[in-house]
């Protein structure tokens, strides 16, 4: 994630002391998609989610999961889908989670949500949910493929807030929606929401069907400056809104030479962030556990398995031998292409690899998706203060 509120502006976040700190990151944020199935069929999914019900894990299995991922002192556990909330067991495993110790948050579509989902969840002792919003009214719902999706999504948000939950919205951005960028801040600001996430869009499950309608390297600039643009806006007005966006770590050279025209010392105390950071984290600060319990480098790496957590522990599998991990956490040593020319790959550790992997079918491969140029990707080494 690169935080467009915190790099931008200097605005702190709550979070600041998982994303900016010196070290590994030896204990990863746990994406848990604990439940396969959903009651939408959205264009980009990357888990490619239906209504199919998949053999997940039973709530003795999920139980013991989150006893090792206790012991391993994961601090978060984002419970994903799917939609996590056509589990049953959804609100018991958030507070087992919360119990042990264990920040818990969900990421959902919100359809399903209404006062008493949202008590429960409150109840439950969940700390943050994400609803994906795809734009206003009609475009969310062509792409979430059902009609009234937004309407749903919208209570969802109300009921929430009305709850005590924070709430932020979460955009993949394509050539479809990414316009819709203005409506989503008006959204977020009228609805009291105090985070929003833009993701840039990963070729991973149905996802792969829409690189013909990724964004080009002009539209993402344009839509990267229509971000900080209106989180300036935002800011402006005394409204404390965290932006971010995930899944392009070339969104922070690209805000550090955009501050660099602009105010040279405020660009570098950026840059030491950024490094700090360390950009893509899969295999490192971040692991995935799918719903049949096979363990992953990210949520969107699915054709990689180091393991399953019904046959060996997650800390085990993370801690063990692995060449797939070891070359993850190598900070970038591996990649090919653009990526191992850049300046900046201490800053991005060589971006998304699904995306290469889906491309090149090299899983070490440039992203298809760095928008930076060519002179912009040396022009660190060539900066003496640098």
């Amino acid at each position: 994630m690169v935080n467009i509120s915190r790099i931008y502006f200097g605005i702190a976040s709550p979070s600041d002391h998982l994303r900016y700190r010196k070290g590994s990151h030896t204990r990863p944020v746990v994406v848990w998609n604990i439940e396969g199935r959903c009651n939408l069929n959205c264009l980009h999914c990357y888990a490619s989610a239906s209504g199919h019900k998949k053999k997940g894990l039973t709530r003795d299995e999920a139980r013991a999961v989150l006893d090792d991922l206790a012991e391993f002192s994961v601090p978060v556990i984002l419970f994903s889908g799917g939609e996590p909330l056509l589990r049953e067991d959804i609100f018991g495993l958030v507070n087992d989670a919360r119990r042990k110790g264990i920040r818990a948050v969900l990421s959902t579509n919100g359809t399903l949500i209404d006062e008493e989902v949202s008590q429960r969840l409150h109840d439950a002792g969940i700390s943050y949910v994400g609803v994906s919003l795809d734009g206003d009214g009609p475009v969310h719902d062509r792409m979430r493929g059902v009609k009234g999706a937004f309407r749903l999504a919208l209570r969802g948000i109300r009921s929430l807030k009305r709850a005590g939950i924070k709430t932020g919205l979460r955009f993949t951005m394509t050539k479809r929606n990414y316009l819709e960028i203005p409506s989503i801040f008006k959204i977020a600001e009228g609805e009291g929401v105090e985070r929003i996430c833009f993701y840039h869009l990963v070729y991973s499950g149905r996802g792969r069907q829409l690189m013909e309608e990724d964004l080009s390297p002009s539209q993402r600039r344009e839509a990267i400056d229509s971000i900080v643009e209106k989180t300036g806006e935002a800011l402006d007005r005394g409204y404390m809104l965290e932006v971010l966006t995930v899944d392009n770590h070339a969104d922070g050279p690209y805000l550090f030479l955009q501050l660099l025209k602009q105010d040279r010392e405020r660009a570098f105390e950026a840059l030491e962030l950024l490094s700090l950071n360390g950009g893509n984290q899969s295999g490192a600060g971040i692991g995935a556990i799918d719903e049949e319990g096979n363990v992953h480098p990210d949520q969107f790496l699915r054709e990689i398995t180091l393991g399953n957590v019904r046959e060996r522990r997650f800390s085990e599998i993370w801690t063990g031998q692995n060449g797939i991990l070891e070359w993850f956490r190598s900070k970038g040593l591996h990649v090919k292409g653009r990526c191992s020319l850049c300046s900046f790959l201490e800053v991005c550790n060589g971006n998304f690899r699904a995306r290469a992997l889906a491309v090149f079918s090299d899983l070490w491969q440039e992203d298809p998706q760095c928008y930076l140029t060519e002179e912009e990707i040396r022009s660190l080494k060539r900066d003496p203060e640098g």
